[in-house]
Parts: structure tokens; C-alpha cells; sequence
């Protein structure tokens, strides 16, 4: 296999939290473009594996390489890593409040030049918000000034998918971002989630509870017994 093309390898990876059993994660190679589905019961460890992917959290056991790196025992290392090339999409979506929907959508550029500068090529940042609030269904004339806490669920989710996609990161880690919504807005989103990614090329790992969400993606691992 062309090592150029795998955004995400893991190999024996373990965790344990303090006071619990190990959890052990089943090996996963990921392609660019590729998409993973991750669904398990509650207690499974589903958000610990995007933690682990993410660098938020260090494994006990095992290596875990996003494009060319491996994730490196350092927080500050694996920080870099997550900012480069990761994007995030909390099931409680963490967008700030305080800020403008254009300004949250912009956060990663701050934190990462190689994302600002990926963002930047189609021509400047704003057009680049612009760009992806449009091709999530979001009007950019009429909430990207408006403050995050002004808007629906539905309207925060697809904030926060954009600002996980901006700058292009060859990775996107999805945790149960659709748990609040119904059956059709759910399946409406990720189509929409999943054209932005084929596109550009990101890879996903999309974890959730909802098998019937398992048809949207290449391929699918469960979690626990």
C-alpha cells in the first residue's frame, strides 16, 4: 500500500482510564478520501478512540500515525499534529459563544498556518467561510455575524462541521454530532458532510450509536463485545 496515501494508521492501540479495564481498539488503516463509521454501545469507548486519533488523550499501549507522523508522547507534539491536520466535530459542538459565526468558523486558521494558508488559496479567508457555510446549507448574508449563541441546533452543527473543514485537514473526527437531530436532518447532513470531505479528499471517522447511519460510509468497525 502507498504509505503517501494513508491518512490514518493504527496499530495495537489500548487505553485505560484510572481504577479501569484496559480498552482495546481494533487496528484501522484509512485512505484519503475514506470514510470510517464507529458504533458500539454506550461505555464502549467510542469518544475515548476520537481522543485517542486526536492526540487529546495517549494511548497505554500501541502507535497511531496521522499522514507522515506518529503521534509523539509530547502533548505540544501532538497539539501541532491535531492543528495541522485534524479536524473536530464535538457532539456538543464546543463552538464559543461569545464570537461570530464567521470568527468561529475561522479558529483553526489561527492556530495552525498550514490550515490558513490551505484556506487561503482559494483566494481569502472570508471567501473560504463563505464558501463552506454555503455548502452546508447555511446562508452566509444572514448569520455569519451573528453570534453562535443565536442559532439553532441544526444551525450550530453545520457551524461546527465548517469550522472542522476549513483549511482542509486530511483528517475529520466526528463525535455523535447528529444525536440531536431526527432521522431526516441527520441523513441530510452527513450527505452534505460527506460531499464537502469527498471533494477535498478528507478522510472521516464518524463515531455513533445509530447503526442505520452505517450506509453512508465505506467501511464500519463496532466497538466492544
Amino acid at each position: 500500500m502507498n504509505r503517501a496515501s494513508t491518512i490514518l494508521e493504527t496499530r495495537d492501540v489500548s487505553f485505560a482510564w484510572k481504577g479501569q479495564p484496559d480498552l482495546r481498539f481494533p487496528d484501522i488503516r484509512l485512505l484519503r478520501g475514506q470514510s470510517l463509521f464507529v458504533h458500539g454501545p454506550s461505555g464502549c469507548g467510542k469518544s475515548t478512540v476520537l481522543g485517542l486519533l486526536a492526540g487529546v488523550v495517549s494511548p497505554k499501549t500501541g502507535r497511531i500515525r496521522i499522514g507522515e507522523k506518529l503521534l509523539p508522547a509530547s502533548q505540544p507534539g501532538r497539539d501541532r499534529i491535531r492543528a495541522d491536520g485534524v479536524g473536530y466535530i464535538f457532539q456538543q459542538f464546543n463552538l464559543l459563544p461569545y464570537l461570530s459565526v464567521a470568527d468561529n468558523v475561522k479558529l483553526p486558521c489561527r492556530l495552525s498556518r498550514r490550515r490558513r494558508d490551505a484556506a487561503m488559496q482559494a483566494g481569502n479567508l472570508d471567501g473560504e467561510v463563505d464558501r463552506l457555510l454555503a455548502a452546508l446549507a447555511l446562508e452566509p448574508a444572514l448569520i455569519r455575524g451573528r453570534v453562535v449563541a443565536q442559532l439553532s441546533v441544526g444551525q450550530q452543527q453545520r457551524v461546527a462541521a465548517a469550522r472542522a473543514l476549513i483549511g482542509s485537514p486530511g483528517l475529520l473526527l466526528a463525535d455523535e454530532p447528529t444525536s440531536a437531530l431526527d432521522a431526516d436532518s441527520r441523513d441530510a447532513f452527513i450527505q452534505l458532510l460527506q460531499g464537502e470531505c469527498a471533494m477535498r479528499g478528507i478522510s472521516t471517522v464518524f463515531v455513533s450509536h445509530d447503526l442505520s447511519l452505517a450506509r453512508h460510509f465505506d467501511d464500519a468497525v463496532r466497538l466492544g463485545s
